[in-house]
């Protein structure tokens, strides 16, 4: 089962996958799509406030917030790691728990990067904004830095993020049945 729609002028379909008996979402990947990833990082652009930084979670959000930077002429980005690296000096962790991933997982950021953040506003970045609590975490990550979270950006919004009026997005994904139908 897939799921037409379209997202920044451009048709995608995506396939659906089962979360449990009765949910399924729509596998929304830009990975190796660079006209996609484009188009989306241009749009979310005109729409987003002022910013000093953006930030994203390991690993779907890398290629947008590459390309947002690379069209706003930005000359730094922050990203929240899944495994905290050996080059990573006084590290900065969080716990989260995601619909897209089994269990809970931590995300960290180097305390360089962190200095950076104090003090300026910190725009948050992910492909899709479901639960939200990867979107929390990261602010969680912003807030012990020392920054101030300025706006939480996605391509897509699903379930019930779409009710959301902190968020800007691009496009809304409905949850769907077993069968494939949206619900509602």
């Amino acid at each position: 089962m897939e799921y037409e729609m379209k997202i920044a002028g451009l048709k995608r379909s995506l396939p659906l996958c089962r979360v449990s008996d009765d949910l399924y979402i729509g596998a929304f990947v830009i990975f190796g799509d660079p006209e996609l990833t484009t188009a989306c990082a241009a749009e979310l652009l005109k729409r987003v406030p002022e910013y000093d930084y953006m930030l994203t979670a390991e690993a779907k959000g890398i290629p947008l917030i590459h390309e947002m930077a690379r069209l706003a002429g930005n000359q730094k980005y922050f990203l929240a790691r899944k495994k905290a690296k050996l080059y990573m000096r006084n590290v900065f962790e969080v716990s989260v728990e995601s619909i897209t991933t089994e269990g809970e997982q931590k995300l960290y950021v180097d305390g360089a990067d962190a200095e950076l953040m104090k003090g300026k506003r910190i725009l948050l970045v992910d492909d899709v904004i479901s639960t939200g609590e990867s979107m929390a975490a990261l602010e969680k990550l912003v807030e012990k830095a020392g920054g101030t979270v300025c706006g939480r950006a996605a391509i897509l919004a699903e379930g019930d993020s779409q009710k959301r009026d902190d968020i800007i997005y691009l496009e809304p994904l409905p949850l769907f049945h077993a069968d494939g139908t949206p619900k509602k």
